[in-house]
């Protein structure tokens, strides 16, 4: 017999980490999964003392291909099946496309949408026969638009936001709940690895409580998107009233080039 958990990717710090506090007050057990094993093991031992709730850490890169597998295969050695899967983990880096490094490049995207693709495909059949669960990813406010000096980011984004909303219409009306989560810029540590540190986007941040705490809201609401921060709410609409061209011409402007 195996033990619902909830598994929550890129947990180590910022929006994973806030959500993985809102996640252990529902007393499921959490498998938390990061690359760096000394600060998963410090936030576990902290859940469990707060909350109560059993914690289980695995050090991973899912980055490296065949990881979303090698992650699964885990869980169900601990005798765990996924109720609810957060895909949190990614991370974008600020460049002119043509000066950016190939291998990182490749790295975001076997992160941010093959990693997060194949770990939704593993976890659905077992959603579906017991007809609940709950799937979480983060994309963001740029999603809705072309990003320059931000690209392939922007782009990796878009993708988990069409994914997202595809999937949520797939899964209506089946006990699935799927939710595509747009922060804008948060204050975490991705500005740290983006190289977007005294930009504009770091004075206008949200707290990755604030986001953390408007997406678990609106994947219990059965929401399939939702804009976390009052100041990026009115984006999607913007988007859609002002021509492409103009948009994107602003948001490189908005990047500090």
């Amino acid at each position: 017999m195996t033990t619902l958990a909830t598994v929550i990717t890129g947990a180590s710090s910022g929006i994973g980490e806030a959500l993985a506090h809102l996640f252990a007050r529902e007393q499921q057990t959490l498998v938390l999964v990061a690359r760096r094993k000394d600060k998963l093991e410090g936030l576990a031992k902290a859940l469990n003392s707060k909350y109560g709730v059993k914690v289980h850490v695995i050090a991973l890169d899912l980055q490296q291909m065949g990881a979303a597998a090698q992650l699964m295969n885990e869980v169900s050695n601990l005798k765990l099946t996924v109720d609810t899967l957060v895909n949190n983990a990614g991370f974008g880096v600020s460049a002119p496309f043509a000066k950016s490094d190939a291998s990182q490049t490749s790295g975001m995207m076997q992160l941010n949408m093959v990693a997060l693709t194949e770990l939704t495909h593993m976890v659905l059949p077992m959603m579906l026969e017991r007809g609940h669960g709950r799937i979480m990813n983060i994309a963001s406010v740029v999603a809705f638009q072309p990003c320059p000096y931000f690209a392939v980011y922007a782009a990796t984004k878009a993708y988990v936001l069409s994914f997202t909303e595809a999937l949520a219409e797939e899964m209506r009306g089946r006990g699935i709940l799927v939710t595509a989560v747009c922060p804008g810029s948060t204050a975490t540590e991705f500005h740290d690895v983006a190289h977007t540190k005294g930009s504009l986007l770091t004075q206008i941040q949200d707290t990755a409580e604030t986001v953390a705490e408007e997406g678990y809201k609106a994947l219990n609401n059965g929401k399939s998107v939702v804009v976390t921060g009052l100041m990026n709410k009115p984006l999607p609409l913007v988007n859609r009233l002002v021509p492409r061209k103009a948009m994107t011409w602003a948001t490189s402007k908005l990047m500090g080039r």
